[in-house]
């Protein structure tokens, strides 16, 4: 295989001002015709122009200036993905119009501007024209300089059949009848200067709900023909949410209107096209009866961040994609502050700590992960980085930050940054800057330490009682997963330390900021049987290891509840995984988890959940498994209990998301009671004597399937079919395979594969048959046995890398890891070598 040639980026002797293009789609033939006029400077004398262009046909190519036009002989070059101008004279330097004429193809691959499929409410398929230019496929809808860096304007002009809507990042300038009456031309307003990921087109049918925000702002959001309502939720966040960032950032929106629109193909959650986001039907719509309350924090934390980005990515852009972190890590964020200033029921700040953090503190720990800032440098490097350092360690630094120099030198910071780099490009440096100057503290050399090295501490907790004082000895080491440590090199972070106690567990008593390798923090007033807790309300990235006899000290805390919930979630956390990098002792772990017997918060039980599920996945390969089994039915049954089956008037929505919890865990390890009772349930929903309210589908549905025949199969796959909503679609394709019969296992695989399965949610549909250790093996062989047709359909994408995720991750021997790696050196492999396969976006992906 041939070495890829070094990757440039284009020369900038000829740049754009603004961009007039004109597309008309043809939603038969999948193709489309395209015309753009682009305002260009020529800086110097040169007689070629280079610019991207992707699976586009150029026909024909002139450049004038003046009263002078010449033509240009065009070359391709695929593997660069550009398309070079050559004239026939030098073009001097002054300002002119390249005029380029081409046609493109209306792609399956969901990149660029691609066709979707979707079905109306009589049944009837049609197709649609939609785009998705993120990373690097602007380059597949029209000829430019597809780089973040090069903004210009846009004059957009579609040539659309008449009875279609047709949306842009702008609103509508003109609408008027084309010569053929069967078409009309739809002309946009002139965007601001941005980069050309950021550009959009949609044509389709769509209905809408429409709304305005506080400060005059149109909102609509548009959704499958027929499911107005479904609309309505993220309606309501939507124009909550645009005021919300006027104030935090004090900046004004900066467009006339926001469009939210709900794709039927779309291969990743959401993307933040200026004016007009497109989302997935899962990330956008709400069903008011027959969507569960974890499906409305979903699409409000989604909203939530895609609109964060109109201000931090679309009005500052990051300079090239090593800076993709600043754009994706921040909104993933802020996505949080905004959800909990629009539903405080949510307690959304907690739960962070399980998400986010704890997904970054899973995949950093590892020895192949990387520094949250890496050098990008070929566009099919950028991919990559869409992943779970960007995304989730990206946001939890932020989140450290933020907590480290006061809500009000960040928000002043970040109104510093904003205003002075508008409608230009950033570097993280520039940032730090900003809010280094608005809090007066070491931004840049704390944050250094944070996004240029990979990995992060366990902070070791020593201490001794001196007269009312406590004396605390901090030790930072680089922390490893399997309780390694690198040879080579040395890492040292600067990390903001803060420290709470007994006597006010919610407010720090101490903050420090731990810039060597040991130092000694003094907490006054602290008698010797009082806890003293480091990391207060896991602000921090880091870990904390405790002796054991300090740990007794939080055990009646912990029972009672005085320790806060977001200091007994990260407890028990450090604890598991301390455990299983072999740094501390089980008897530890086991300790701490027997004191949350009287736990009832939702997200502690969820992260206790997902610690408790790693050692199921361990124990299904031994004869401990029925034990485990037994312990995890007595764990859950209180809270079951307490909770009930059917939803109190009273209750908010976290009470709905833990009883679906505890349900589900009871259902799947088998609880004779739960069991009959989700099997009468089923069949009152499938006989339509009493449909199932959204918040029961998902424990119900997973505990037939577990415990369920061939006879429960067929009842869940005629629901499948019977679904008109897309997150009921995925609710069952997701838990079907969970099925006990191999031969089952094996219908769900060929499913998967089906035209009922949309492309986008396959790899899922495959991954839900390995809960067990025998699906595990039959998921592996398919994945083999049709990895040329898998490999087809999704590389380039962060499918693939998710597909061998799912594949593979649960695997326990020595042996088998082997035999993956002995697979792919025969195979093509996901275009990855930077990250891990399960390192990918949670905002950006729909999981």
């Amino acid at each position: 295989m041939p070495e890829k040639r070094e990757f440039k980026r284009l020369p900038t002797d000829v740049v754009p001002s603004n961009y007039n293009i004109r597309l008309k789609p043809d939603l038969d033939a999948f193709v489309f015709q395209g015309q753009e006029e682009i305002d260009v400077e020529v800086k110097a004398s040169t007689d070629t122009v280079t610019v991207n262009s992707l699976d586009i046909t150029i026909n024909e190519v002139t450049y004038a200036s003046g009263d002078t036009s010449v033509a240009a002989e065009v070359s391709v070059d695929k593997e660069a993905e550009t398309a070079t101008f050559k004239f026939p004279s030098a073009l001097q330097p002054g300002k002119g119009v390249l005029k380029v004429s081409y046609t493109g193809e209306l792609n399956d691959k969901m990149k660029g501007f691609y066709r979707s499929k979707y079905t109306m409410p009589d049944g009837q398929e049609r197709f649609g024209a939609v785009t998705q230019f993120e990373a690097t496929d602007a380059r597949r809808a029209f000829p430019g300089w597809d780089e973040p860096a090069v903004k210009a304007s846009f004059d957009v002009t579609l040539v659309v059949p008449k009875e279609k809507v047709a949306l842009s990042n702008m609103p509508v300038k003109s609408d008027t009848p084309d010569k053929n009456p069967n078409w009309r031309v739809v002309e946009y307003d002139r965007t601001p200067v941005m980069s050309t990921y950021l550009l959009a087109f949609i044509v389709g049918d769509y209905d809408y709900v429409e709304g305005k925000d506080a400060d005059g702002v149109v909102v609509r959001v548009y959704t499958p023909v027929g499911k107005k309502e479904q609309g309505k939720f993220a309606l309501d966040v939507a124009v909550k949410t645009l005021p919300f960032y006027k104030e935090y950032f004090g900046i004004p929106y900066g467009l006339p209107k926001m469009d939210l629109i709900a794709l039927a193909d779309f291969l990743i959650g959401a993307m933040e096209n200026w004016g007009l986001v497109t989302y997935r039907e899962t990330a956008l719509l709400v069903d008011p009866t027959n969507s569960s309350a974890t499906a409305k924090q979903h699409v409000a934390l989604i909203v939530g961040h895609e609109l964060a980005h109109m201000w931090f990515g679309n009005l500052v852009t990051m300079e090239w994609w090593t800076n993709l972190w600043l754009n994706e890590g921040f909104a993933s964020w802020i996505e949080y502050l905004c959800v909990d200033y629009c539903f405080p029921e949510f307690d959304i700040r907690t739960q962070f700590v399980n998400s986010d953090l704890g997904r970054a503190l899973e995949m950093d720990a590892l020895h192949n992960s990387h520094a949250i800032e890496i050098p990008v440098g070929h566009p099919d490097e950028v991919d990559e980085i869409f992943d779970a350092i960007s995304y989730s360690k990206g946001a939890s630094v932020i989140r450290m930050l933020h907590d480290y120099i006061g809500d009000e030198s960040f928000k002043k910071g970040m109104n510093q940054y904003l205003t002075k780099f508008k409608y230009k490009n950033a570097v993280t440096e520039d940032l730090w800057e900003s809010l280094g100057k608005a809090s007066g503290k070491p931004v840049l050399d704390v944050m250094t330490t944070w996004t240029k090295q990979m990995g992060y501490p366990v902070v070791k907790v020593g201490e001794k009682q001196d007269g009312s004082n406590r004396v605390l000895t901090l030790t930072q080491e680089k922390f490893c997963a399997d309780g390694v440590q690198e040879k080579e090199g040395s890492f040292t972070w600067m990390v903001p330390v803060s420290i709470s106690t007994a006597s006010d567990p919610k407010k720090a008593a101490v903050v420090t900021l731990l810039d060597k390798t040991s130092m000694d923090v003094t907490v006054p007033n602290i008698t010797p049987d009082q806890w003293v807790k480091v990391n207060c309300e896991s602000v921090g990235v880091y870990r904390v290891q405790y002796s054991s006899e300090t740990l007794d000290r939080f055990i009646p805390a912990i029972k009672n509840k005085t320790l806060p919930p977001r200091d007994r979630l990260g407890l028990q956390n450090d604890l598991f995984t301390l455990a299983r990098a072999r740094m501390i002792s089980t008897v530890d772990v086991l300790k701490v988890v027997g004191a949350f017997v009287n736990e009832d918060d939702y997200t502690v039980w969820s992260d206790l959940t997902g610690n408790l599920g790693q050692i199921s996945i361990l124990l299904q390969n031994t004869d401990g498994f029925e034990d485990f089994k037994t312990f995890s039915k007595k764990l859950y049954k209180p809270v079951a209990q307490s909770l009930g089956w059917d939803a109190k008037e009273s209750e908010g929505p976290l009470a709905a998301m833990l009883r679906e919890l505890a349900l589900t865990r009871l259902g799947k390890y088998g609880d004779e009671e739960t069991v009959t009772e989700a099997r009468k349930r089923f069949e009152n929903h499938v006989s339509g004597k009493v449909p199932l309210p959204a918040d029961l589908k998902g424990p119900v549905y997973l505990t037939v399937m577990v415990n369920g025949d061939e006879t429960t199969f067929n009842q869940m796959m005629k629901l499948y079919d019977e679904a008109d909503m897309q997150e009921e679609k995925v609710r069952i394709s997701r838990c079907i395979g969970s099925i006990k019969s191999d031969e089952l296992k094996k219908k769900v695989l060929d499913f998967a594969m089906s035209d009922k399965v949309r492309s986008q949610d396959t790899v899922f549909v495959i991954g839900g048959v390995t809960g067990t250790v025998q699906g595990r093996e039959l998921c592996w062989q398919f994945v083999q046995d049709k990895w040329t047709e898998l490999h087809e359909r999704y590389k380039g994408g962060f499918l693939l890398s998710r597909l061998v995720e799912v594949s593979t991750d649960n695997f326990v021997t020595e042996a088998r890891a082997k035999e993956v790696e002995k697979f792919f050196e025969t195979h093509s492999a996901p275009e990855s070598s930077r990250v891990h396969s399960s390192s990918i976006g949670t905002r950006k992906v729909v999981l």
